[in-house]
């Protein structure tokens, strides 16, 4: 378990945080539409065609819209697409690759040479 930790702490962690808030959000989200719901003299409900579901759905897809799709996207689009020179690009690694292999191709011509 302790392995477990140490290798993957920073998703438990994250999932954790995740899950927390997302229960805050659902009952904080309940807690205010029962009281728009007896403010208006009605019952609050869970399901239904006007049940606090349909509600907590609606605010739950609106963020992982703006959050976790936008974030997704750019992962996608990373993994597949390229902007020179940024920091999601490969090619500042095939840049340096090809340093390397300048480099290494001199030494190995100026080894072959006696060293001058």
């Amino acid at each position: 378990m302790a392995q477990v930790l140490k290798n993957y702490g920073l998703s438990i962690a994250l999932g954790a945080l995740f899950v927390v808030t997302w229960i805050i959000q659902t009952l904080a989200g309940w807690v205010d539409f029962a009281a728009e719901q007896q403010s208006h003299g009605e019952t609050p409900q869970l399901f239904g065609s006007s049940g606090y579901f349909w509600e907590w759905m609606h605010a739950t897809m609106e963020n992982w819209q703006s959050e976790f799709l936008q974030l997704f996207t750019m992962v996608v689009f990373t993994a597949f697409l390229i902007h020179k020179s940024s920091h999601e690009s490969r090619d500042s690694d095939e840049e340096i690759k090809n340093m390397l292999f300048s480099i290494e191709k001199r030494i190995g011509s100026v080894e072959r040479r006696g060293g001058k």
